[in-house]
Parts: C-alpha cells; structure tokens; sequence
C-alpha cells in the first residue's frame, strides 16, 4: 500500500508539505520512496567510486540490512543492477541549521508521558544562496518541501519521520516501540556547508536518526548501536536527542554519549559536554546563533515543572526565531513517546504563519 496526500501548504506557500504513506516488504517501501524522489525530486543514482561503495554495502548488510533491501527497491525503480558498484543508490541528505530540543521525562508530565518537544530550525533561501551564489531559475528553498514519510514494513519496526528533502534518511521521527530522535547542529560557531558530499562507509549525519529507528527499540539499544556503528558528517558535526517509551533519554554528540537521568533534557546548538551546567552557560556571540540563550531558556521553563505537550509547545514558541532573524522555525513537533505519535505544524511564511497542528502515527 502506497499513498501521497498533500497535507499542509500549497505552491503559494513557503512549504508544501506531503505525506508519503508506505508499506510491505522493504524492497517495495525502497521502490516507492524512489519513484516519489524521481518525479519530485528529479534524483537519480549518481555516479560512486566502486571501492568505497562496495565496502558500504557490505557495512549495510551486517548492520543496515533494512537500508539495505531498500536500496534493492531503489535500484528495480531505475532499472539498474543493486550490485552495480558503480553507482549509489541513496545519500539525499539536508542540512540542519539552527534548532532546539526539550525532553520532557514521564515523571515531569501530567499523564505520564514522556515527550520530546523540537523546533527545527532553518534559512529560507536555496542552495546556491547558501553557498555563496545567486539562486537558479526556478530554485525553490532548501526547506520548501518537506515530507512526513511513514512506513510499516512487512518485517521490522513502523516509523513516522520528518524530513527536509531527501527521502532516505530524516530529521526526527518515532518508531512504533516508542523510541524518538532529533538530530541538531552541534556547534553553530563552526557549522558550515560541507565542501565533499562523497557517500562513505556507514551512515551519514542525515542517516543515522533512521538508521536508529529501523534497528533499535529502546535507548539501551540505541546507545550500542551507536557505540558499535561507523558514522560520518561530512565535516558538519551535529548532535542527537534520543529518548524511549521506558522514560530514558541521552544525547549523541562526538561519539559520546551525555544524559542527566530522570529530569529534562534539553539541547540547542552547542557541545553539552562543554557546558553541562545550563545554569553557567556564557554569553551569546553574533556566531552562536543564541544557541545559550535558547538553551538557558528552556531549562528554565522545564527546571522542577509539570509539563504537557501544550507547555512543551509554549516553551518552543518562546525560542523560536523573531521575524528579523535570516532563519525560521520550520517546523515545530512534539513526540509523545508513549503513544508513539508525533504532532506537527509547518511555517508558510510570515504572513500566512503556521500549518494546523497535524498529528501522524507510527502505531500499527
């Protein structure tokens, strides 16, 4: 079963969002993801050093083995041979820009819930303006057309994930076991566009929060998961939020793992291993993209509270860049682990402000 629907926004819009419904075997979900990637993306398998993407899927099959049955899919929607080295048959990748999470454990809930609150933050111009050149004719902005991707497999764990632009890896998202993930920039005073994109051995910075989705239950799994996996960012390095249905949560940043047990955990665009005292976070720079003053903030709200997603929202919309900033939040969810839910809404622009909240299921 395959299915498309539009679901927030239109061409007059800044987003156009859609939702890309799929299930069966993961050679079919592949198939359908790629054949959405060709007619709205215009993407095709680009050209790889057949060493290195040999040794790729070989590290796809021991440990990525539903990536890997995906890609199977990809290669029959193009008519090309999957073991054609040749060739790579996924690396769509976006990149992340300025964006703030919040952990809110069960214990600090109302109901009992555990949720993850994030904004995601970005510029709204094109590609070539963020690297320094004039945009194309007809280029749309990097951040213009996200998707919602759900997929319940045949064999192996139903997610819902929210994406910038490629459809192979995600943003953040929830597996139907309840574990949640974010990916943001892990130091904004260093974040830059990478210069070489080359797909290399493991999963890479857009990757990785699928890949965690696709093979791991709970946060004790993720974290060896994590611990054993090879990962690249392309010189980018950011960080990820990671919590479950049992109340846990941590944050991957540098190969390290940092958590603060059962309390909020919140998580902006610095090193929290640098600064894992909220309460002695320095100033802001022109460079850290108020980084420490949204961290300070969100720590403030959550220190000692009860907080429901309407609370965890508040706090969001507290840290969301003001309308002279070069970036927006756009987009703003909240994961409810327990449910196994996320609830979102896209910006359209500064007039038309957000999407109605729309709330999206990986429970089968």
């Amino acid at each position: 079963m395959n299915s498309i629907t539009q679901v927030a926004g239109s061409t007059h819009d800044f987003q156009l969002v859609r939702h890309l419904e799929t299930a069966g075997s993961q050679f079919a979900i592949g198939r359908a993801m790629a054949e959405e990637a060709r007619e709205r993306l215009g993407w095709a398998p680009q050209p790889a050093d057949p060493t290195v993407n040999r040794a790729r899927m070989t590290w796809f099959e021991r440990n990525w083995p539903q990536h890997l049955a995906r890609l199977d899919g990809v290669a029959d929607a193009f008519g090309v041979d999957p073991d054609d080295d040749s060739l790579t048959l996924d690396g769509l990748s976006g990149l992340p820009m300025a964006c703030s999470a919040l952990w809110v454990p069960p214990s600090a809930a109302p109901d009992g819930h555990g949720r993850i609150g994030r904004n995601y933050d970005f510029f709204t111009i094109t590609m070539s303006e963020l690297m320094g050149a004039p945009p194309r004719e007809g280029e749309l902005p990097i951040a213009a057309r996200p998707y919602v991707i759900t997929t319940r497999p045949d064999e192996g764990l139903a997610s819902v994930v929210i994406t910038m632009s490629g459809l192979d890896g995600c943003m953040d998202g929830v597996n139907e076991a309840g574990l949640s993930v974010a990916l943001l920039i892990a130091d904004a005073t260093t974040a830059a566009p990478p210069e070489d994109t080359s797909p290399q051995v493991g999963v890479d910075s857009v990757q990785l929060p699928r890949f965690l989705l696709d093979t791991c239950e709970n946060v004790a799994q993720a974290k060896q998961a994590l611990l054993g996996a090879k990962q690249y960012d392309h010189g980018m390095p950011l960080h990820y939020i990671v919590a479950d249905a049992d109340g846990n949560a941590f944050v991957w940043e540098s190969e390290r793992i940092f958590e603060v047990g059962d309390a909020p955990l919140c998580v902006t665009n610095h090193l929290l291993h640098s600064h894992p005292d909220p309460m002695a976070l320095p100033e802001d720079t022109d460079d850290t993209l108020e980084s420490y003053g949204r961290l300070r903030s969100l720590y403030e709200r959550s220190k000692g509270a009860t907080m429901s997603g309407d609370d965890i929202r508040q706090a969001l919309e507290a840290v969301s860049p003001t309308p002279d900033k070069a970036w927006r939040t756009t987009w703003s969810t909240v994961f409810d682990t327990h449910d196994r839910t996320l609830s979102t809404r896209f910006y359209l622009g500064d007039e038309a402000g957000y999407s109605g909240e729309l709330l999206f299921s990986a429970a089968r």
